[in-house]
């Protein structure tokens, strides 16, 4: 295996033409470019100069060795830059995986601020529920995973993953503008046993019946989908009413659509999750941030 400093001093060896001029050049002593390309001929395993006179002369392998030392040194520099720059948060790049409401919510706040801080840093994002989006993490897939938990579901998380709590995201019910509901501030889920249910993501549906199953009743669930604009649609054209997540007021589009808090709350838990090692990685360490001050805006909101 070969030391990066012995093909920098045998390239500077070829340049100058000898190991006393080499030593002026690097600032050694000659003994000490001799003792370097000695370990390097004993790491290739043949000799690389031959004296001819007063001259250095390459050997075939020293001449093979020459025309990759080059590229060698340009890749290692190459290196170095990119290394610099990621730790100093000039580049870097950071896969995230994110459910549809954080995605269309806290994902752009944060990722909007960071362009504009540290435009270097590229940030990908694909779209996934728990638990997939968990496993994409802990497998390798991405680097931070927004995910949200019901705590009367007793999920579990991967070991390998650590969580970062964001955010509490209360949950709402989204009736047409003209259900008689809708005039109230808060609604009791249980007022709403004989209503059409639309249910969304399969964590969102088990929390949905587990919350009806501790009231007494079994909800008429007459459709189900995961995307968030069929939902609002289907609840517009007064086709059935829906649980959802309270980051969705934020992006209702339909007027006929009108969401309510239930009474008494209820509410997920919204974390990003990381492997532990990747809390070290400067661009994912702001990412994190980014995220957190995002979520933080909408406390309270």
């Amino acid at each position: 295996m070969f030391d990066s400093r012995h093909i920098r001093t045998f390239h500077e060896v070829v340049r100058a033409g000898s190991y006393s001029a080499a030593a002026r050049a690097l600032g050694y002593t000659q003994p000490a470019i001799t003792q370097q390309m000695k370990a390097l001929e004993r790491s290739v395993g043949t000799p690389l100069f031959v004296r001819v006179g007063r001259r250095m002369r390459l050997t075939e392998a020293g001449e093979a060795l020459e025309r990759h030392a080059g590229v060698i040194l340009d890749r290692i520099s190459a290196a170095q830059q990119q290394m610099s720059a990621i730790t100093g948060l000039r580049s870097g790049r950071v896969r995230m995986c994110a459910f549809p409401s954080a995605g269309a919510t806290l994902v752009p706040e944060a990722l909007a601020r960071l362009a504009a801080e540290h435009p270097g840093i590229r940030v990908e994002l694909q779209e996934a529920e728990p638990p997939d989006s968990m496993r994409r993490v802990a497998d390798g897939e991405c680097d931070i995973t927004l995910a949200f938990t019901y705590p009367g579901l007793h999920e579990q998380v991967p070991d390998e993953l650590v969580e970062i709590p964001l955010m509490e995201d209360q949950l709402t019910v989204l009736l047409p503008a003209g259900h008689p509901m809708a005039r109230r501030r808060a609604v009791r889920l249980a007022e709403l046993a004989d209503e059409r249910w639309i249910a969304g993501c399969l964590r969102c549906r088990a929390n949905f019946l587990h919350e009806c199953a501790e009231l007494g009743f079994a909800p008429d669930v007459a459709f189900t989908t995961d995307d968030i604009l069929v939902v609002q649609s289907l609840v517009a054209e007064g086709l059935g009413i829906a649980m959802m997540p309270g980051l969705v007021l934020s992006f209702l589009v339909h007027q006929k659509v009108t969401g309510r808090a239930l009474d008494p709350a209820s509410r997920r838990q919204v974390s990003a999750y990381v492997l532990r090692e990747h809390l070290d990685i400067p661009a994912t360490a702001l990412v994190l941030d980014e995220l957190r001050t995002a979520a933080g805006n909408r406390v309270g909101c």
